[in-house]
């Protein structure tokens, strides 16, 4: 149903805004792991059009931050077996099968370089250089589909793992903004024009996300807080929006509406998606499930919503 922005406006403030998020644990390895690689993985977005977050992700999930036995005596951190064109070192570890043989490298870059050249020489993989280099979940569901991992919850850790550890954030070119940054910035901007469409589902109301949007922006065209917004959809600041998000300028619910009781798990979907799909508070959906804040939602399994 869509409503007009000024006759909701005001019954928004008096919305209660008082919740509390759902805490991530961000293990200390695998923040040391993305101090460690994160200029080589920038260094290959460049180089190679790879986004920074997907190849940090996979670094981290196939190498377990770097502490796997094929990581630290083969300097293999992205699990590639050695198919019939490699001529270098090998070595051979239970995987797939009882014996499979994986490539071995001198130094933790050269795996770093022979991934990006893995990914490009490949025509398998060749539709994931038609997405933009921000879309992190394009390219996930790309390389499970593509056939990069067998498991099929793949695409889904690593979207998990790039939201946990904002990863997205080096996919761009620029740095990320300082707060003081931002701050100067908001005190140039004129006073806004409120332009938006508002919609209401499950009796939430919500903006539909624009092509280059940001949090910033919808709070200048609402006369929301941009904070206030940042919590309401459970997101870290800084979050990038894809074209035709939901983003709700309410608190969300702690359950769905009927007549939706269950939730079958797509490839790409984390609890973040879902939750705001059906506009439920991510506390409540783990909590329903009987789910912790580690769990990875895997292509068929299905959550209750209510």
């Amino acid at each position: 149903m869509r409503i007009h922005l000024y006759l909701f406006l005001f019954f928004c403030f008096l919305l209660g805004f008082n919740f509390t998020l759902p805490a991530q644990r961000k293990l200390q390895v695998n923040i040391d792991y993305i101090n460690k690689y994160s200029d080589i993985a920038v260094k290959h977005r460049n180089k190679y059009k790879i986004p920074a977050s997907i190849t940090l992700a996979q670094g981290i999930i196939e190498s377990g931050a770097g502490l796997s036995e094929l990581a630290r005596a083969s300097n293999n951190h992205f699990g590639i077996k050695c198919h019939s064109d490699w001529t270098g070192e090998r070595v051979y570890r239970q995987d797939d099968g009882p014996n499979d043989c994986f490539r071995k490298y001198k130094t933790v870059e050269d795996s770093y370089e022979d991934h990006a050249k893995f990914l490009r020489q490949y025509s398998r993989y060749a539709v994931l250089f038609t997405y933009d280099i921000r879309d992190y979940t394009a390219w996930a569901k790309g390389l499970q589909t593509c056939g990069y991992a067998t498991d099929r919850g793949y695409a889904n850790k690593l979207i998990q793992m790039i939201e946990a550890y904002e990863l997205y954030k080096y996919d761009e070119k620029a740095a990320p903004k300082s707060t003081t940054q931002k701050a100067k910035e908001k005190k140039k901007k004129k006073t806004p024009v409120l332009l938006r469409d508002v919609y209401r589902t499950y009796n939430l109301i919500y903006v539909i996300a624009k092509a280059n949007d940001s949090f910033d922006q919808i709070a200048d065209d609402t006369g929301f807080k941009v904070k206030d917004l940042i919590k309401y959809n459970e997101v870290p600041e800084d979050f990038p929006l894809e074209k035709g998000d939901i983003v709700y300028l309410e608190k969300k619910k702690k359950k769905a509406d009927k007549p939706y009781f269950e939730h079958l798990v797509k490839i790409g979907e984390s609890m973040h998606s879902i939750s705001q799909r059906y506009g439920i508070q991510m506390k409540h959906l783990y909590k329903m499930n009987k789910k912790d804040s580690d769990y990875v939602p895997t292509e068929g399994d299905v959550l209750r919503l209510r």
